[in-house]
């Protein structure tokens, strides 16, 4: 569900003014989280208004018209903005279907990767903004662009400028490049970013080109075998039904499975649909994405490469925050949040992270109790926390999990084709001796006389 943004307004309890703005799916959740605000910080509020896009049409000192859409809380704001641009404002309504898809992981990956090479080149960022806005093809990034710029330009901290953009760039990206412009090092956090994206975006790339094949594959050729016994071999064998002639098995097992379709066609079609809907529901939830996620560990082959995959992300983003970071706790949070695996985020934030800041308890024993990390992995950390190269030893680890991945990704892809491979040759061989069986149906002459 896309994320809004919504702005509230009130009065606190010495009658000064309070303005904010919250994101939400939805405008009770929105007011939710600003009724657990205003008893918190003891204010009334007045106002709620959704930020919503806004359709203009306007005509400038040459005559010229012109038409545009710009976002904002009423139509008042946007009127009042072109009027102070001199423009002479025609017509300002509210967008109908107002959609916000999320933009691309390619042009998000695109604009951290620019935004960095422009950095390396000491250009200013409001210049970069300005630039990446105006050259983006995508409409909510440039948006999100000219947004983040007016709020820098205001005054607002880095941090919260770009966390208020979390829903456009995810969280663990807009967490990074907040650090970043905060940092005195902006051009080398822009490029880790940039890399840890790449390298995300390439990977899943790589998989979804890789599988698809074999998944188109095998999916026409469950269609094929379900039609071919459930229609082609009744409409032949089923010539045979009239006459006193034993079928063989085989034969006789697809006619009664067509049989049975026949008569239950419509209700086996509905149940599968709404089983169909449920997982898709159930994925979504919070429960279903953890248990996904930790059997998709346990998966032959695929399991440990997607494993491998998360803790190198954990170790690249691990690397990058512990020099600059002050808690290792913290630098522990965001790590596991950048691995996109929920159930090793759940277990470092509920094991590892509250040993170390709880009991006190060493990194590395820490580490080992949430068992989501591999021996290699604690062997690589504990060396490094007994030398005092912790940092190089999480950048270690995530290079060799990239290439280990990198390699093994071709191989997982080729055993995932053979496996198909052999299940498709299965179920011809099985039209095979079904067709061979109905072939040597023979009715006597007896048979077909006393049928006549």
């Amino acid at each position: 569900m896309p994320v809004r943004e919504y702005r509230f307004s009130g009065v606190n309890t010495m009658g000064e003014p309070v303005r904010g703005t919250v994101f939400a799916p939805s405008r009770r959740a929105a007011t939710k989280r600003i009724e657990d605000l205003s008893e918190k910080h003891r204010f009334r509020t007045d106002e709620v208004r959704r930020r919503r896009t806004f359709l203009y049409k306007v005509r400038n000192a040459s005559g010229r018209l012109a038409r545009g859409e710009q976002k904002a809380y009423s139509a008042d704001e946007v009127r009042n903005a072109l009027e102070r641009m001199g423009l002479e404002v025609i017509k300002v309504e509210r967008k109908l279907l107002d959609l916000q898809p999320k933009p691309s992981s390619t042009d998000i990956v695109m604009f951290v990767r620019l935004a960095a090479n422009m950095l390396r080149r000491q250009l200013p960022f409001d210049e970069i903004l300005t630039l990446l806005a105006a050259d983006s093809s995508s409409k909510p990034l440039r948006q999100m662009m000219r947004d983040l710029q007016t709020d820098l330009k205001s005054g607002m901290n880095a941090q919260n400028a770009f966390m208020k953009h979390q829903h456009v760039l995810g969280k663990f990206t807009a967490y990074m490049l907040g650090l970043a412009a905060s940092s005195g090092n902006m051009a080398d956090m822009f490029e880790s970013t940039a890399r840890y994206l790449e390298r995300k975006d390439e990977f899943q790339k790589n998989v979804r080109s890789a599988l698809i094949t074999p998944a188109i594959t095998l999916f026409a050729t469950i269609a094929a075998f379900v039609w071919y016994v459930w229609y082609i071999i009744p409409s032949y064998a089923g010539l045979f039904a009239n006459y006193n002639v034993t079928l063989p098995p085989l034969t006789q097992a697809s006619l009664s499975f067509a049989g049975w379709m026949d008569a239950n066609w419509l209700w086996v079609s509905g149940v599968l649909a709404i089983l169909a809907v449920a997982a898709v529901a159930w994925s979504q939830t919070t429960r279903g994405r953890f248990l996904i996620h930790k059997h998709m560990l346990q998966i032959p082959i695929l399991g440990s490469l997607l494993h491998k995959l998360n803790l190198e992300v954990f170790c690249r983003v691990f690397a990058v925050l512990y020099s600059g970071a002050g808690e290792n706790e913290e630098v522990m949070n965001i790590a596991a949040e950048a691995t996109g695996n929920t159930y090793i985020e759940h277990q470092i934030k509920t094991i590892t992270v509250p040993m170390m800041m709880a009991r006190g308890t060493d990194l590395i024993e820490a580490m080992q109790a949430s068992d989501v990390f591999t021996r290699m992995t604690i062997a690589r950390f504990r060396s490094g926390s007994e030398t005092g190269a912790v940092r190089e030893s999480a950048e270690e680890m995530a290079d060799f999990y990239e290439k280990e991945t990198s390699l093994k990704l071709a191989q997982t892809v080729e055993t995932i084709k053979t496996g198909v491979a052999i299940v498709i040759s299965l179920m011809v061989a099985l039209l095979t001796i079904i067709s061979a069986e109905s072939a040597l149906i023979q009715p006597s002459s007896t048979d077909i006389m006393m049928n006549r």
